[in-house]
């Protein structure tokens, strides 16, 4: 007996199941392709979050090294060497008293106003600091570890 007329009722299951199988899968793609847009759409809106933020606790930290008392020489206290005109940066110095305080690059860098990679820099000799960091690195050439994560904590709390 020859079937010529009649269609294999396995491949019309088979294709049959294959079509069920693919609207199924569809509604189930649907779902996720929302889901995942929604989701990019939130990383998006966080990392502009971070980046605001990123902004103000670069301001809070320039305003608050840009209000630290200056320390002025006068004719008197001239042979005071602790005065930042009379500060002589060494970068080996520098990086001794980041060790001694047992802060990272980073943490420096928020303390004084500047970057982690700003620090690395000044220590390696590559660059020199500005005056207002300067500064900042001066007045915690005399304070503890104790002392540096209260102002630590006080620069990251301003954020």
């Amino acid at each position: 007996m020859h079937n010529l007329g009649m269609p294999n009722i396995a491949t019309a299951l088979r294709a049959e199941i294959a079509r069920v199988a693919r609207k199924e899968l569809r509604g189930e793609t649907e779902s996720l392709k929302k889901s995942l847009s929604s989701q990019r759409t939130e990383i998006v809106a966080l990392k502009r979050r971070i980046q605001e933020l990123e902004k103000l606790v670069r301001r809070a930290v320039r305003a608050q090294v840009d209000s630290a008392p200056k320390v002025q020489a006068s004719s008197d206290e001239a042979g005071d060497g602790a005065q930042a005109s009379d500060f002589r940066f060494r970068a080996k110095g520098m990086a001794s008293n980041r060790a001694r305080l047992g802060l990272s690059a980073a943490d420096f860098g928020l303390l004084v106003g500047a970057t982690g990679q700003s620090v690395y820099a000044w220590e390696a000799g590559k660059s020199k600091p500005r005056a207002n960091a300067l500064a900042a690195i001066a007045s915690l050439r005399g304070i503890g570890k104790k002392e540096a994560a209260a102002r630590l904590a006080t620069a990251k709390g301003s954020a």
